[in-house]
């Protein structure tokens, strides 16, 4: 990563950046952030994965999406032997300084220690929660998953974290200061902004923030949200419209998949059990002989968009439909475009 940020001229080292990292939320506080710097008459870059509704969704400047192909021709020259992952942060930090942002806003794509995006040495990060998610990688326990995580954090750096626990890894890791604003993801924006400005910026500005996938209204009676681990569920659930849902999900392979679905039948009693196209994905009749044991009804429809129909046939009037368990889920059905169609 840092050789081929080298050849584009460590465009890292011209932009100056609030980092955002944790297992959930991250999306959110990034685009919140990038708002409320926004409403200052900043010039904000934003940069956030997975994408939902196409790629050129991860690459924003002032709350547009940037010219996704202009951005990755810049690295295409100079990105034999990178991950994709890698091309998408270069091209992003590259556009950020092309356009001559401000401060753009980062989302780490996984962890932070060995993440693509380590490389930028932001002067503020915030951590917003740590789950179990990702223990193959990050390891089995929180403490080791928030360390991994924090390890991006630089001496001097302001540390914004949603958790208390973490302040004393924070400052080992050379947090100059440690701020615990609350752990909702509009609480840690504003911190962060704040600790970008120096000054207090108006929470009214982020207002208008609307992200993909994120309890989307699709319909009168549907609601897509990617929420891809146990603790994202228990996010979502308290914040559903009152009512009974059928449940359309998707989940990867490398999440509890049993404790998810054991969460998720407190919407409803019916289950579609569905694949994405991503190779992690369980496959459907696999997930669906695991929601047997929670759901009353269940049944495992291989192709998403055929799930989604099936599932709104199977609603009776008054019922709602949840699409969730995976971004991966919603990204597919966004691209056949079904959204369109609730």
């Amino acid at each position: 990563m840092r050789r081929l940020l080298a050849d584009l001229g460590d465009p890292q080292a011209r932009v100056p950046a609030i980092h955002v990292v944790g297992t959930n939320g991250k999306t959110s506080t990034t685009l919140l952030a990038a708002a409320l710097l926004r409403g200052t008459g900043l010039t904000v870059g934003a940069y956030v994965s997975p994408h939902v509704r196409g790629w050129a969704e991860r690459i924003q400047v002032d709350g547009a999406e940037a010219d996704l192909e202009r951005a990755l021709a810049r690295v295409r020259p100079h990105a034999e032997g990178a991950t994709q992952f890698e091309v998408l942060t270069a091209a992003a930090l590259a556009e950020f300084d092309a356009r001559d942002v401000d401060v753009a806003v980062v989302e780490a794509g996984l962890g932070g220690r060995h993440d693509a995006t380590n490389v930028l040495g932001a002067h503020v990060v915030v951590l917003t929660n740590v789950s179990l998610d990702h223990v193959d990688v990050l390891g089995g326990t929180r403490e080791a998953i928030a360390a991994e995580k924090l390890a991006v954090v630089t001496p001097g750096a302001v540390a914004i974290l949603g958790e208390p626990e973490w302040e004393g890894v924070a400052r080992a890791n050379g947090a100059a200061r440690v701020e615990l604003p609350g752990s909702s993801n509009l609480a840690l924006a504003v911190a962060a902004a704040e600790a970008h400005l120096g000054r207090a910026v108006d929470p009214h500005a982020a207002d208008g923030v609307r992200v993909p996938g994120r309890l989307e209204r699709c319909g009168p009676r549907e609601i897509w949200d990617g929420a891809h681990n146990l603790a994202g569920i228990g996010y979502l659930l308290p914040r559903l419209p009152h009512g009974r849902f059928v449940v359309v999900a998707s989940i990867l392979a490398d999440k509890d998949a049993a404790a998810m679905l054991a969460a998720l039948a407190a919407a409803g009693d019916t289950l579609v059990a569905t694949q994405s196209t991503s190779t992690r994905t369980i496959p459907a009749e696999e997930l669906a002989r695991l929601g047997a044991s929670h759901f009353s009804r269940v049944e495992a429809v291989f192709e998403p968009g055929d799930a989604l129909r099936r599932a709104r046939e199977l609603a009776a009037p008054g019922d709602h439909v949840l699409v969730t368990g995976s971004l991966y889920l919603l990204a597919d059905l966004y691209n056949a475009g079904h959204a369109s169609t609730a």
